[in-house]
């Protein structure tokens, strides 16, 4: 299964994405497991792990946990966190696990990119019975900060349509697909310190920049930096993240 091109432009920028992207509190890997049921040991496989943000807190929690990641260089830095033997090369559409060996499937901020009727009948593939699939999403909340309304006026500016953003939902996915249950959602919200220089990182990492042709995300990330740098910016933001839990029924490999 080939990436799509806009995917694999990911590859040049591991290290903004490293960067930029917040980490995963233990507060959610601690609200993924208690809604599941999930216990340390438990076999989790994390889809599109990048860098291995949600691969590495869910290691902390406890959990035997693969990162999957098809780019080389997402993988690289994974690997360095998580060691090799937990790094392992894949797609969402063709995992490289055996059958029903899976508790839970995560995905983090790219269920998007993925062929989704291709990949939720792989992830079924290798969930156990009664294994879950989790989504989840991170959403920096920037209000608090003066140049907030500025930015997402840049943002409403410069994001690009396209039907990798704004295609079927994944819960239309899931529905379409069967044999999932009725997706329930929870929010995990945590401060952060406050990294207004690390903006510019954060945006390069956001699917949407990636169908940016060269000039314009440079004018972007200029003109982000500048409203950003010229504003006040409080010593702590929230960070939301979202979580979304379907469970696999009966049988519908």
């Amino acid at each position: 299964m080939e990436l799509h091109p806009l995917a694999t432009r990911f590859g040049g920028v591991a290290g903004n994405y490293e960067r930029g992207r917040p980490g995963y509190p233990p507060a959610v890997a601690g609200a993924v497991m208690a809604e599941l049921g999930l216990a340390p040991g438990d076999p989790v496989a994390d889809l599109a792990a990048g860098t291995g943000k949600l691969t590495r807190a869910l290691l902390a929690a406890g959990l035997d946990v693969v990162g999957v990641e098809p780019l080389d260089e997402m993988r690289e830095v994974l690997a360095g966190h998580v060691g090799e033997e937990r790094a392992i090369a894949g797609v969402a559409e063709s995992i490289p696990l055996a059958d029903v060996s899976q508790r839970a499937v995560t995905v983090a901020d790219g269920f998007h990119w993925f062929d989704a009727p291709a990949a939720l009948a792989d992830i079924a593939r290798v969930l156990a019975p009664g294994g879950s699939l989790v989504l989840l999403s991170t959403i920096p909340d920037w209000s608090g900060a003066s140049w907030a309304h500025e930015l997402g006026s840049l943002i409403e500016e410069m994001r690009p349509e396209h039907p990798y953003f704004d295609g079927p939902s994944w819960r239309d996915a899931l529905a379409a697909a069967g044999g999932w249950s009725e997706p329930r959602e929870l929010r995990v919200t945590v401060n952060r310190p406050a990294d207004p220089e690390g903006i510019p990182d954060y945006l390069v990492s956001m699917s949407w920049v990636a169908a940016l042709d060269e000039e314009s995300r440079r004018e972007m990330l200029t003109r982000a930096a500048e409203l950003v740098s010229a504003g006040e910016t409080p010593d702590e933001l929230p960070v939301h993240f979202r979580i979304a839990l379907a469970r696999l029924e009966g049988s519908s490999r």
